[in-house]
C-alpha cells in the first residue's frame, strides 16, 4: 500500500464530500418540493447541465477496481462511499451530483490530457506503443485485433445505433435534461456533448499504452484493471492518487443521478398516480428521498452480494430492455398513429425476443448472429429486438384499425408538455433590479439605458 497515493485519494474524496453537503445551499430553493430536490428547480444553464449530462452519460465505472489497486479493504470502503453518497444526495438532491460532476470532469479531463502526453514519453513515444499493439495482434490473431475485422462491421454499427437510440430513453439522462432552464440549453448541449466522445477516444488510447507497458489482466478484474494498473506503474504516487480519486468520484456521480431518477419515477408515476393521488408536494419529496435511499441500498447489495458476472448480465439486459420503450415513449412524442394495444404487444414482443437472444448465448455477449438466406449477420440484440417490436406495432395498428378496435382517448393536454422552471423569488428579482439601477447611476447615459433595458 502506497501511503502517499492513499493520502491524496482520501483528501480529494473528503473535499468532494464537503462539496456534496454544501450543494444544498447552491442555488438555494425549497428542497421539500420534488421539483427542487429531484430537478434542482429546473434552473441549470448550459455549463452546469453540460457537466451534469457529461458526467452521467460519458463516465468510467471503476471504483471497485481502483480500491483493489490501492490495496484498501474493498467492502468497507464501498459501504463508506455509499453512505456518504446517500447522505449528501438526501440533503441536496440533484444539486449535489451536478456540482460534483463539475469537479470530477475537470479532474478527469486533466488526468487524461496529462496521461496522453506523459505516458508516451515514459514508454518511448507513440511509435513504440503502436508497434507493441501490432505485435500483440500478430501473436494472438484469434483473440486480439489492432483494427476492427470486417466480420464485426455489422455488430459495431448496430451497437452504435442502439446506444444512440437508447441514450435519451434512460431515466437518469432525462432527469439531467429536465433540470435545464430552457429548450435552448438542451439544443446547445446536444451540440457540445460530443466533446466527451473525444475524451473517450483518448481513454481508448490508454488501453494501447497499457499493452505497451506490459500490463496483464488480473484473475479477478480481468482487463478492467488495465487503467488503474497503468497509472499506478507510471505516474508519481501523488498523481496516481489524484487520478484514482477522479475515477472513483466519477463512478459515484451517475450512481447519485440514477437513484434520484428512479425516485422521481416511482414518486410521480406510481405513488402519486395510483397510491396517493392527493399527496402534497412535501409528501412527494419525502417519498422520493426515501425511495432514493432504498435504490442506493439495493445497488450496494448487488455489488457486495452478487457475483460480478451477474451484475454484468443485468447491465446487458438493461440496455436491451430500455430500447424497447422507443416506439411508445420516443415515437409517441411525434405521432399518435400507433394503436395503444399494438404498442403494448410490440413492447412485450421486443422484450421477449431480446431477452431470448441473450439467454440463448448464456449471457456471453449482447451481439446475436442472425442467419438469413445463407448469410450470417452479427447484430446488437437490442436493435434486432427493436425491429421485431416496430413490425408488431405497425402491423397490429393496421389490423386493429381494420377491425375497428377503439384506440382510447388521449388524456394529455398541452400544459403537460410545457417547461415550467421554478421562478426566482420576487425579493431576489427586486434585489437584482436594484443592483442594476445602482450600477447604471455610475455609468454614462447611453450605457445606463442599455443596462436598465436589459434588466427589464
Amino acid at each position: 500500500m502506497n501511503w502517499v497515493m492513499l493520502l491524496v485519494f482520501v483528501s480529494m474524496f473528503a473535499g468532494v464530500t464537503v462539496l456534496g453537503f454544501w450543494a444544498a445551499r447552491w442555488h438555494p430553493g425549497d428542497l421539500e418540493r420534488l421539483q427542487e430536490w429531484g430537478l434542482a428547480g429546473r434552473r441549470f444553464g448550459t455549463i452546469t447541465s453540460w457537466f451534469l449530462l457529461g458526467g452521467d452519460i460519458y463516465t468510467i465505472f471503476g471504483i471497485e477496481v481502483v480500491l483493489a489497486e490501492m490495496g484498501v479493504p474493498i467492502e468497507i470502503s464501498l459501504v463508506i462511499a455509499f453512505v456518504i453518497l446517500a447522505a449528501y444526495t438526501y440533503m441536496g438532491g440533484l444539486r449535489a451530483p451536478a456540482l460534483i460532476a463539475m469537479v470530477k470532469d475537470v479532474c478527469l479531463w486533466l488526468v487524461v490530457l496529462v496521461a496522453i502526453v506523459y505516458i508516451p514519453v515514459r514508454l518511448g513515444g507513440f511509435g513504440k506503443i503502436f508497434a507493441a499493439v501490432f505485435q500483440k495482434a500478430a501473436h494472438h490473431p484469434a483473440t486480439f485485433h489492432a483494427f476492427l475485422p470486417s466480420t464485426q462491421y455489422s455488430a459495431y454499427a448496430t451497437l452504435a445505433l442502439g446506444s444512440a437510440l437508447a441514450l435519451f430513453l434512460y431515466p437518469h439522462t432525462l432527469t439531467g435534461i429536465l433540470s435545464t432552464n430552457s429548450r435552448k440549453v438542451v439544443r446547445r448541449n446536444a451540440a457540445l456533448l460530443p466533446a466527451y466522445t473525444l475524451l473517450l477516444s483518448l481513454i481508448a488510447l490508454l488501453a494501447f499504452m497499457a499493452i505497451a507497458a506490459g500490463i496483464t489482466p488480473s484473475p479477478v478484474y480481468k482487463a478492467n484493471i488495465a487503467l488503474p494498473a497503468l497509472f499506478a506503474r507510471l505516474f508519481p504516487p501523488w498523481f496516481a492518487g489524484f487520478s484514482f480519486a477522479a475515477i472513483a468520484i466519477g463512478a459515484l456521480t451517475p450512481a447519485a443521478i440514477m437513484s434520484i431518477a428512479g425516485a422521481n419515477l416511482f414518486t410521480r408515476n406510481i405513488y402519486k398516480e395510483y397510491l396517493r393521488p392527493s399527496c402534497t408536494e412535501r409528501e412527494e419529496s419525502r417519498v422520493a428521498k426515501f425511495a432514493s435511499l432504498l435504490i442506493k441500498l439495493g445497488a450496494l447489495a448487488f455489488i457486495l452480494l452478487l457475483p460480478t458476472t451477474d451484475v454484468i448480465n443485468f447491465q446487458l439486459l438493461g440496455g436491451i430492455w430500455i430500447i424497447q420503450t422507443l416506439p411508445a415513449v420516443f415515437l409517441g412524442l411525434y405521432t399518435r398513429w400507433f394503436h395503444r394495444h399494438a404498442l403494448a404487444i410490440g413492447l412485450i414482443g421486443g422484450l421477449l425476443v431480446g431477452t431470448w437472444m441473450i439467454v440463448s448465448q448464456n449471457f456471453t455477449s449482447s451481439v446475436y448472429t442472425i442467419s438469413f438466406a445463407g448469410l450470417k449477420i452479427p447484430a446488437y440484440a437490442a436493435v434486432s429486438a427493436l425491429v421485431v417490436n416496430l413490425v408488431c406495432c405497425t402491423a397490429l395498428t393496421l389490423l386493429f384499425r381494420v377491425l375497428g378496435v377503439s384506440a382510447g382517448r388521449d388524456a394529455t393536454q398541452p400544459a403537460d408538455y410545457a417547461a415550467n422552471p421554478v421562478l426566482v423569488p420576487q425579493a431576489t428579482t427586486l434585489e437584482a433590479q436594484r443592483d442594476r439601477n445602482a450600477l447604471a447611476d455610475r455609468m454614462p447615459k447611453k450605457a445606463q439605458e442599455s443596462v436598465v433595458n436589459r434588466g427589464r
